[in-house]
């Protein structure tokens, strides 16, 4: 999986959002696409969290488009120390879920209600 094997709502959103992927991004999305278990060891702000977050989602919203749609059921669970959460939240899913909802719109195909929550304690 790199850039171009994402759905293109999920790449355009990229690629009018970064540059460019980061080198934990290149070499770990392959892995991930391929179904692999794949530990992303980089320095913080090489994308590690958005590494993950945007395969996932290039899978809900590859799902959601289905025509059996989404089932009403949790797909991904993140788990995060608390100080970082809210960041990790609003930079690496918020922003990405508004983009490509954005962009499947631009792309004339229909939304993809992904939901999600926050648990604590």
């Amino acid at each position: 999986m790199d850039l171009h094997s994402f759905h293109p709502s999920v790449a355009r959103w990229f690629q009018r959002t970064f540059p460019g992927p980061t080198p934990a991004q290149a070499q770990a999305w392959p892995a991930i696409g391929a179904g692999r278990d794949t530990l992303v060891a980089a320095p913080t702000g090489s994308g590690k969290t958005l590494t993950a977050f945007l395969a996932a989602l290039d899978d809900l919203v590859r799902r959601g488009l289905d025509p059996a749609g989404l089932p009403d059921e949790t797909a991904v669970v993140y788990v995060s120390p608390l100080k970082a959460l809210s960041n990790d939240i609003r930079l690496n899913l918020d922003a990405p879920l508004a983009g490509i909802r954005a962009e499947l719109a631009a792309l004339g195909l229909p939304d993809v209600e992904i939901r999600t929550a926050v648990r604590t304690g």
